[in-house]
């Protein structure tokens, strides 16, 4: 089977692997759509924090696929059913699995890092890390399910979003423009941040999902916030730069009152005052990764239109050469690249 394989910093190489077995317990999937997302880009360029995935590495782990072939003991899913993955594998015996917080268990494991993924013709599955899929949802359209239930959890279950708030969102990567249509399908009034580099694709691709945006570097943007929200600050500002200024920033846009959540790694200390969020009483959460039941929500959003997931998803990189997929997303040439494997 043909697989993308991570050999080293910014190397990435087209490789025949054997095609994959699956044991008593696990299902075999064929993969129809594989996506990139920021940690791919931040494992491809081997920085630190990613060093510790052992190479060569088949990547991906955000994908829709067709069961094809079902081990002995598998009962839940039949050959033909669409399903997408949970790629956050927790153990289910550590304290934070026992006390209903899997999304931070202590030996997770993440398919494509700790073992292989989904940018190959088909994977294995253990089943238990299965969603199906209604015959109702394109498989293309799935593939975006996983970053999709990041965004379900920061909005739904770690922010204190309603309908008529105003939310501003900085960053508009993958993680960004999922955060803030979730805002918006509730009825929020969303502003998505970003800069110079972000307006070629990211920014307009905001706009086109019907938000306002904004470059911060050719913007008096505390002016803007004066004017978005009448002087008072955001209700709610999502953090999903993976930049220690980020957080800086929301501190200093969201109202008294308000709330931050910060959604994205910052891969440097951040410098945040701390007194003006205590004097404002400022409810600081964080956000990570998501549930069996964000899965869930992810889906009914995909299945019911509410998310436009075709004008999220940029199909126009080949498998053949993944490279300048990495490249244009480090470049913010594009936001959601998607691999399709089903015409191979």
């Amino acid at each position: 089977m043909k697989a993308i394989v991570h050999t080293g910093p910014r190397s990435i190489e087209i490789r025949e692997r054997e095609k994959a077995v699956p044991d008593d317990g696990e299902v075999l999937v064929r993969v129809h759509s594989a996506g990139l997302c920021g940690s791919d880009a931040h494992a491809y360029t081997y920085e630190e924090g990613y060093k510790w995935i052992p190479l060569p590495r088949i990547m991906g782990h955000e994908y829709s696929g067709e069961v094809v072939d079902i081990g002995d003991n598998v009962t839940e899913f039949s050959v033909g059913d669409s399903v997408v993955e949970e790629p956050i594998h927790d153990c289910g015996s550590c304290f934070q699995c026992k006390n209903g917080q899997p999304n931070v268990c202590q030996n997770f494991e993440i398919t494509g890092m700790h073992n292989d993924g989904a940018y190959a013709e088909y994977t294995t599955v253990n089943p238990r890390d299965l969603h199906r899929i209604p015959d109702d949802m394109a498989l293309g359209q799935a593939s975006v399910t996983e970053p999709l239930s990041i965004a379900t959890r920061a909005v739904f279950d770690r922010s204190n979003v309603t309908p008529g708030d105003t939310v501003l969102v900085e960053g508009p990567g993958p993680i960004g423009i999922l955060v803030a249509t979730v805002a918006d399908s509730m009825g929020a009034n969303v502003l998505v941040s970003g800069l110079g580099k972000d307006t070629a694709y990211r920014l307009p691709l905001a706009e086109q999902l019907g938000m306002d945006t904004v470059n911060v570097e050719r913007t008096d943007f505390s002016e803007l916030v004066d004017e978005k929200t009448d002087g008072i600050g955001f209700d709610v500002v999502f953090d999903t730069t993976g930049h220690q200024s980020g957080v800086e920033m929301a501190v200093e846009h969201v109202r008294k009152g308000g709330q931050v959540v910060v959604v994205g790694l910052p891969g440097a200390p951040s410098e945040l005052f701390m007194t003006p969020v205590v004097r404002g009483e400022i409810d600081l959460n964080t956000s990570y990764g998501s549930t069996w039941r964000n899965f869930e929500q992810a889906i009914r959003l995909l299945s019911s239109g509410e998310i436009d997931a075709e004008r999220i998803i940029d199909r126009s990189f080949s498998v053949d050469e993944p490279a300048a997929a990495f490249d244009a997303f480090l470049a913010s040439e594009t936001c959601k690249p998607v691999f399709s494997f089903s015409d191979l």
